[in-house]
């Protein structure tokens, strides 16, 4: 299957998982700050719309979220486990490095993924003055935190 037929299904099933979520998964978390992002009002936010066993992966889990990146926000670097992890800008610009690659801003419509075990070091709205939506899905070990921080330096 080509990427884009990938990326087609994976947005058609976000999509169905925002429609059909419940009320209590779409709790908002905010995801750590880096130290570079102080001036920013707000941390980036992070909302589950579909946490759900995989029937036919057992032990896996889909989860969608949607991270939202106000003016100039940042995360501070971090790791998905073992998860897989496919992003996918809905709105704005995301400015993304992982592992050693060089950092690269998506724009929306653009979208990166992240193997398991990948060091995400990067994770920017570079825009002071418009939003920056992702929508994010993981495949991951049941269980598993979707996220662990870098410990401060």
């Amino acid at each position: 299957m080509v990427r884009s037929q990938i990326v087609g299904r994976l947005l058609a099933i976000a999509a169905l998982a925002g429609a059909t979520a419940c009320g209590s998964a779409n709790e908002s978390v905010p995801v750590a700050a880096s130290a570079t992002s102080a001036a920013a009002a707000l941390p980036p936010q992070a909302s589950i719309l579909l946490q759900q066993a995989l029937p036919n992966a057992e032990g896996k889990t889909f989860t969608s979220q949607v991270v939202d990146f106000p003016p100039g926000a940042a995360a501070g670097p971090h790791r998905h486990g073992r998860a897989f992890v496919f992003a996918y800008v809905l709105q704005g610009a995301v400015r993304s490095q992982v592992d050693d690659k060089p950092a690269t801003t998506y724009h929306q419509g653009e979208n990166w993924f992240e193997e398991p075990g990948a060091h995400h070091v990067v994770a920017a709205n570079p825009s002071m003055t418009e939003r920056a939506k992702l929508l994010v899905v993981y495949v991951s070990n049941t269980g598993d935190p979707l996220q662990a921080n870098d410990p401060p330096s």
